[in-house]
């Protein structure tokens, strides 16, 4: 079976996006279409998580979107974010995303190279800071036990919550492959098409909890990333593509 059609549940990337390249080299169409959005919590109810960022020292920031609603709330909450706050994040991407809230300081700033097991040398420099993680309402199982493992004092603080979007107006089985990022994007699929059946619909996932809820949910997954020889996605979707269209 030829592929001729993708849905990626992801926002639109910019024009010189890998998936650009892919469309024009393949000819493939991409259709993107986000599962998931992000939707922030008010200071209320972050108040009823008896969560006071005065009390902190230091901020664990494992996403962007973490990022943001931090300060968000900070400032909501008229809290000041002092220059002294240490900030310990899971990827370079991250840190170098805060310089949208705050002043890149290096000394303050510190990264790991893409999990949050790859910060754990971080807090053992740095094992004496009060540390705060914002999270949505969703939370990978690997973060609370790698930071245990660190022995570090931890708080967590829901700050932004991941909600299904509506996609009642797409055809999803008109697509001959659908990708997906998140477990979320997964329980998305099924809420808004209760009925969905696989088919000959190619399923394309990111990261091993991904896959797993796939896989639990009697999906078959016929494009995995990231792998050793397909880090990303995208060089996943093109690697499958073209073993399928010879």
């Amino acid at each position: 079976m030829k592929i001729k059609s993708i849905l990626v549940s992801q926002p639109a990337p910019g024009e010189t996006s890998p998936y650009a390249e892919i469309a024009k080299k393949e000819k493939v169409k991409f259709d993107f279409r986000p599962f998931i959005q992000v939707e922030g919590v008010d200071s209320k109810e972050l108040r009823t998580q008896k969560i006071d960022l005065s009390q902190y020292t230091g901020v664990i920031m494992t996403s962007k979107n973490a990022v943001d609603h931090y300060f968000r709330l900070a400032e909501e909450m008229r809290f000041a974010v002092p220059d002294s706050m240490r900030y310990v994040c899971q990827s370079e991407a991250i840190a170098n995303y805060l310089q949208k809230h705050v002043v890149y300081r290096k000394r303050k700033i510190s990264f790991g190279e893409k999990t949050v097991v790859d910060m754990l040398p971080l807090f053992k420099k740095y094992p004496d800071e009060k540390y705060l993680i914002p999270t949505s309402d969703v939370m990978s199982p690997d973060i609370p036990a790698a930071l245990n493992k660190a022995g570090i004092d931890w708080t967590r603080a829901i700050m932004y919550r991941t909600v299904y979007s509506d996609l009642s107006d797409l055809r999803v089985k008109d697509y001959d492959m659908i990708v997906l990022f998140t477990p979320q994007g997964i329980r998305s699929l099924k809420d808004n098409f209760k009925d969905f059946e696989q088919g000959s619909t190619k399923i394309g996932v990111f990261g091993a909890n991904t896959q797993k809820l796939a896989e639990e949910e009697g999906l078959t997954v016929d494009v995995m990333a990231p792998t050793r020889e397909t880090p990303s996605m995208t060089m996943a979707i093109e690697r499958y593509i073209r073993s399928m269209n010879k």
